[in-house]
């Protein structure tokens, strides 16, 4: 357990009995660790050295352990350190490797994968390099990982990563998808859905996708880590998000619901007249209301659209099942 602070088996298990017994000779330790007592003397010595015991006595030499909060969490301090500044050179060196294959012709800016074990492998990597946040797309008939073995992407998740999700309503209607989504969507989640995706798809921190090479199917994928076509995919995904319908458990946990979003009988008539043609005057003369209450009423429906123009607002209605 105290290996990943860098104590050998030998180490742990001599600090340890320390802990627990407080006071011992190296004979003791010997004899209760069941290594020479040559081993163990050498063994102290580094635990003194790394500021894990401090001798007790001379006469025969004895030691005890340091209060573990404070010797051991200062060995933790210093390992997430080393960690922190490992990460940071990652991130530098991922930086310089895109930069420097953007300047070589016919670098891995793009890369090809063909062999379907090693799709899966690099599709495992780019989760588990994830330290913000992963977009997926997910289309029906998931060969190559199936969504029950993504077991990378649910690790993420646990590691805090955000995870942006948008589904192909046909994925839907596939055995078991539906209690799988609800149980991703309890883990933390965020999953909308589209009548239908082009194509799957996964971006990993703004900087790296991942995609088929071909529209037909089949298990070649592109790695691409060229910063204008990331770009690009990100806006695409975001353009597709901002038209999709989130999904949540319903009431009984055993389906799922879209939240679309919710008109009245009279902000339904006043859209639907007004994308007709009329003026807000006819409008108001037609539903028998002030032309002030049909004012009030776009003006609020452009607001919940995010709308700044009329039409704005009809394509807004138009791909969100408004009208």
């Amino acid at each position: 357990m105290l290996g990943a602070l860098g104590l050998d088996p030998v180490e742990e298990a001599v600090y340890r009995r320390l802990v627990t017994d407080l006071c011992h000779t190296p004979t003791q330790l010997s004899a209760a660790v069941g290594e020479p007592v040559e081993v163990i003397t050498a063994t102290v010595d580094r635990l003194v050295a790394r500021g894990l015991a401090v001798a007790a006595g001379s006469d025969p030499p004895t030691f005890q352990a340091a209060p573990p909060t404070v010797a051991l969490g200062a060995l933790l301090r210093r390992r997430r350190d080393d960690l922190h500044a490992a990460e940071e050179a990652i991130a530098a060196l991922a930086d310089e490797h895109r930069v420097a294959s953007l300047d070589r012709e016919g670098g891995p800016a793009f890369e090809i994968i063909t062999d379907v074990g090693a799709v899966r492998h690099r599709f495992a990597q780019l989760h588990e390099t994830a330290r913000r946040e992963v977009l997926s797309m997910v289309t029906p008939n998931l060969t190559v990982v199936p969504h029950r073995e993504n077991a990378a992407g649910r690790a993420t998740l646990v590691r805090g990563v955000r995870h942006r999700v948008i589904m192909d309503r046909r994925a839907l209607d596939q055995p078991d998808m539906v209690s799988d989504v609800i149980e991703s969507i309890e883990c933390g989640q965020e999953i909308r859905v589209v009548d239908r995706l082009p194509t799957k798809m996964i971006i990993v921190d703004g900087g790296c996708a991942m995609l088929p090479l071909h529209s037909g199917g089949g298990s070649a994928s592109i790695l691409v880590q060229a910063a204008g076509v990331v770009a690009a995919l990100i806006a695409f995904f975001e353009a597709v998000w901002d038209r999709a319908f989130p999904l949540r458990p319903d009431p009984t946990g055993d389906a799922l619901a879209e939240d679309r979003p919710h008109l009245d009988e009279l902000d339904s008539r006043i859209l639907a007249l007004l994308l007709t043609g009329m003026t807000e005057e006819a409008v108001a003369g037609q539903l028998r209301t002030s032309r002030r209450t049909v004012q009030r009423r776009i003006h609020k429906l452009m607001a919940k659209a995010g709308a700044e123009t009329r039409i704005e607002l009809g394509w807004y209605a138009a791909r969100n099942s408004w009208a």
